[in-house]
């Protein structure tokens, strides 16, 4: 069996409280408890898309370390090239 958060055992017994603005502290920790809940949620997304993104900045630089070998252009471009690639490496 899952035990209840510490917040929300913690708003329970504010809300048996019989003074002023129990009830209403009671109900802000169930609201704190629920933005904690959808934040972790969100950072867990935040991280899901920096790991894709990561992914396609390798596959980037992948290609253009070929295109620095010449094995798609020479010359101006693949000056071009190793610049990009000096950039992505120094972020």
């Amino acid at each position: 069996m899952k035990t209840q958060p510490e917040a929300l055992r913690l708003a329970d017994l504010i809300d048996k409280v019989p003074y002023r603005g129990t009830h209403e502290a009671a109900a802000e920790l169930r609201r704190l408890h629920q933005s904690e809940r959808e934040g972790w949620r969100h950072a867990d997304e935040l991280e899901q898309e920096r790991l894709r993104l990561k992914a396609v900045n390798a596959e980037l630089l992948d290609t253009l370390k070929q295109i620095e070998r010449g094995e798609y252009c020479e010359g101006e471009e693949a000056e071009m090239a190793r610049s990009a690639i000096a950039k992505a490496e120094a972020a």
